[in-house]
């Protein structure tokens, strides 16, 4: 079994009537119950709220890959919380980073760059699979229509990634890279950007099935989950 963590702050949820209608359950809650579907996904949510915003140490011990979705509280997340989830990444827990999280202390801590992009409202996109062999996209049609979403831009300040396996294209013109893998120490990360939360993007098949491929694609596997540290050999 996969053990997944879907962390989401739950802000806008109690907030905003209509992301409320969206999403009655919390973007959190609607990942669990399609992730839940899955017989090898074995599946847990924590918020922002939740003591340490439910990343304890003992919690990251026991997940294989977050899914994590941010946004308004970026800045208020924990640092020391961020540096944790760091650690873990690095020594093998697969990160599954959603929408606005490029910009998450965790992003910023683990690419090393500014993860600045532009963006605009209210734009239909098309998502097209730009690498069609890759893990993430078995099973995913060559586009996806998205009615509306949040349109994110180029330039986007991120290093280079290990592969871009979907390129959104936004109906006023930009395209973005929207879905990109990348390695850090012993852990796979893959950033997708769809998923605003006033549109209702994780209700679209497709765009479960990708979240679905990329934490299978994430999971450390058979991969020991500690780094070792000032190891001696003998002769």
């Amino acid at each position: 079994m996969i053990r997944v963590t879907v962390w989401n702050e739950n802000k806008h949820e109690q907030e905003i009537e209509e992301v409320k209608k969206i999403y009655p359950e919390g973007i959190h809650g609607c990942m669990k119950e399609f992730l839940s579907k899955e017989p090898d996904l074995d599946v847990r949510t924590a918020t922002f709220y939740d003591a340490e915003h439910g990343l304890t140490e003992e919690v990251l011990s026991s997940t294989d890959v977050l899914v994590y979705w941010s946004h308004a509280l970026q800045d208020e997340f924990s640092g020391e919380v961020a540096e944790r989830i760091q650690r873990h990444v690095l020594s093998g827990m697969g990160l599954v980073a959603l929408h606005s999280s490029h910009y998450s202390k965790i992003l910023r801590l683990l690419m090393g760059t500014t993860m600045t992009l532009k963006w605009k409202h209210d734009e239909s996109e098309r998502l097209w699979c730009t690498s069609p062999l890759h893990p993430i996209a078995k099973g995913i049609p060559e586009v996806i229509d998205i009615p509306m979403e949040e349109m994110y831009g180029e330039p986007f300040d991120i290093p280079r990634p290990d592969d871009v396996v979907f390129t959104g294209w936004f109906s006023n013109g930009y395209v973005f890279r929207s879905g990109c893998t990348f390695t850090r120490g012993m852990g796979k990360i893959f950033y997708f950007q769809p998923g605003h939360e006033m549109n209702p993007t994780y209700h679209i098949p497709e765009i479960q099935k990708i979240i679905v491929n990329a934490v299978r694609y994430c999971s450390p596997d058979c991969i020991q989950r500690t780094l070792p540290q000032n190891v001696r050999i003998e002769d």
